[in-house]
């Protein structure tokens, strides 16, 4: 039976390139695979996963707008589809999250799916959350804080070096985020003191 597969982590623990290994490893037993990544990575209007230490793969893009479900169900009748792989699953709606849902579910393909869980102010991204409850595997992908404990936070720095604590949700670009744990992702916040 085909899963919903949810792998969360910090910001820079890795998970694009464990998405772009696994596709690969279907690839290579020859398998199809379909890779979707968020339009807000769009690159000159081409969809690409691109990975920290240098890989990447073209993906499709998908907005808040997409119809999953059709998307999916479009692609497979054109050719076959062993596994969906999505990228930024944090920018998912929660309806998007339950179109992923029903292609495991009556198509009878994985989909795995990974992002962000919160965001720098501590909160859930509404991909995050629905994913979190309707997901049938949950797996966590772990970085350390520079203290050397699991960094489980994100902070979004200012041009001076100082954590933000308000803003929109979503800043991409030219926006510098730090992966915490939680004491000091506090911390840096101003919620509680240094001890």
């Amino acid at each position: 039976m085909a899963k919903l597969y949810f792998s969360y982590a910090a910001m820079n623990a890795g998970k694009s390139t464990i998405l772009l290994q696994a596709a690969y490893n279907y690839r290579e037993r020859g398998m199809e695979v379909l890779l979707m990544t968020s339009a807000l990575y769009r690159d000159a209007g081409d969809g690409h996963i691109s990975s920290r230490i240098g890989i990447s793969a073209e993906a499709v893009l998908y907005t808040a707008d997409t119809d999953l479900f059709s998307l999916i169900r479009d692609q497979r009748a054109i050719h076959a589809i062993d596994a969906i792989f999505v990228d930024e699953a944090q920018f998912l709606t929660k309806g998007q999250v339950w179109q992923l849902a029903r292609v495991a579910d009556h198509f009878g393909v994985p989909v795995l799916a990974y992002g962000l869980r919160t965001d720098f102010r501590g909160e859930l991204f509404e991909g995050s959350a629905a994913l979190l409850a309707v997901a049938d595997e949950l797996r966590e992908v772990r970085t350390i804080c520079e203290c050397g404990r699991k960094a489980t936070m994100v902070v979004r720095l200012g041009p001076d070096g100082q954590a933000l604590t308000e803003g929109e949700q979503i800043s991409i670009g030219k926006t510098t985020y730090l992966s915490v744990c939680r004491r000091h992702w506090e911390e840096r916040m101003g919620r509680f003191p240094n001890a």
